[in-house]
């Protein structure tokens, strides 16, 4: 082990510039129903898998933390959370029942895609890995010296910009930035810098080692390893013949070195910014100077990503909480600038006379072909195909989770970030 203070053992002096900000969002599905139900806030509320309002089938997909307290744990069946926690419409005089709600995924990916937005703004490399995890590399974004400040502006940009609480953690490398998320939840904020990383891991339980689940806990432990610094100090050769591989790789992690970069899980499906007024207005001119505003980016973000796009859309938020969605389909994939405005624009109208408290501009159906673009003239020779849709939502991608099917604050990872 390092002397304190000094590199570690593989950490090399780039690493150490390096910086990585988990954000990890606390009780995701809980936080979404209370959006859109604010008199939900501070009570005990399930959300539940294959649940349905009044019946006792299906599994909790996420408890919030007062449910918490009452003995409801993730991927419990509804029917043995229901002996813990009574449901409150059944006993509305019982202080001691909570409130039950079935997994609405889509709606939680439209509120995940207000949270992308501002990650995508905040970080040149964003990986999303689920509906509320993602990792960002903020290198060449802030320094060392002031990363704890340029986390907390994160978590303030999600907060006042979406209304749910993230936790955040930084460190110089991937593993441990996930760690550090976890620590303090929630509404956690932990920095690790690189020379404070060993002795951050040190005293840690063996199963908050990202990549550690009970499986293995259980066989570390039988071997005397209870600490994240008893699996530092172990030979990696022992591990790795108990372990295959992957065991080493846990020493390694333990040791603070993970020298994973943080890349981007594929190519973007669509590209969008949004922006939030103060107060719900029902003024056309502002709506439609946000909305100009808000296409010039979008189109500037993918003429930088070098992406053409072959369907432009808004998003409107009505109160308390309605997303509406309109977008036009093209005859082709375009890079027009201009052809954002003018549809993103044309699109608003239908919402000219209505109160609004969010607006948002996306390309999507995204091509990132070095061919000959198409231009404004492909569109005016072709006749648009319109397809305006309510509350259409981006689709999910590949689920991903712990060894034990659960993301860091317990919460069952169902599907992920577009």
């Amino acid at each position: 082990m390092a002397e304190r203070g000094g590199r570690l053992p593989g950490v090399t002096e780039d690493d150490e510039k390096r910086i990585v900000l988990h954000v990890d969002m606390d009780c995701f599905y809980a936080a979404c129903e209370r959006l859109r139900e604010p008199e939900l806030r501070g009570e005990p509320l399930v959300v539940g898998m294959g649940y349905e309002e009044g019946e006792g089938h299906g599994a909790v997909a996420t408890a919030s933390y007062e449910a918490r307290e009452y003995g409801v744990e993730s991927a419990m069946a509804i029917s043995e959370a229901l002996d813990k926690l009574p449901r409150k419409t059944e006993n509305p005089d019982d202080p001691d029942a909570g409130y039950y709600r079935p997994v609405d995924m889509e709606y939680y990916q439209d509120v995940a895609s207000d949270v992308k937005a501002i990650l995508h703004d905040v970080a040149d490399v964003v990986r999303e890995v689920s509906v509320d995890e993602a990792y960002l590399d903020v290198t060449d974004r802030t320094a060392w010296e002031v990363a704890e400040g340029f986390a907390r502006h994160v978590k303030q940009r999600i907060d006042r910009g979406v209304g749910v609480t993230a936790s955040v953690g930084g460190a110089p490398n991937m593993a441990t930035a996930k760690i550090a998320s976890d620590h303090d939840k929630p509404d956690g904020l932990v920095v690790v810098r690189p020379g404070e990383v060993e002795e951050f891991l040190a005293p840690l339980e063996i199963e908050e080692l990202h990549g550690v689940g009970p499986v293995t806990a259980r066989d570390l432990r039988e071997r005397g390893i209870e600490t994240v610094g008893d699996l530092a100090a172990a030979d990696p050769a022992e591990i790795e013949a108990d372990r295959g591989e992957r065991g080493r790789e846990l020493v390694r992690r333990a040791r603070g070195i993970d020298d994973r970069e943080v890349t981007p899980k594929g190519r973007p499906k669509s590209l969008s910014r949004e922006s939030a007024f103060t107060e719900s207005t029902d003024d056309p001119g502002k709506k439609r100077e946000r909305v100009r505003t808000l296409a010039t980016a979008v189109a500037d973000r993918a003429r930088r990503k070098g992406a053409l796009y072959r369907t432009i859309g808004i998003k409107v938020v009505t109160p308390p909480f309605d997303v509406n969605t309109r977008e036009r389909s093209l005859p082709g994939p375009v890079d027009e600038p201009d052809l954002v405005e003018e549809v993103a624009l044309d699109l608003l109208s239908e919402f000219e006379d209505e109160a609004v408290r969010k607006v948002g501009v996306r390309v999507s159906n995204l091509s990132f072909d070095d061919a000959d673009q198409a231009n404004l003239d492909a569109w005016e020779d072709s006749e648009a195909t319109a397809s305006e849709r309510r509350g259409s939502r981006d689709d999910p991608s590949d689920a991903t989770g712990r060894d034990d099917g659960r993301d860091g604050d317990g919460q069952v990872s169902l599907s992920d970030f577009e």
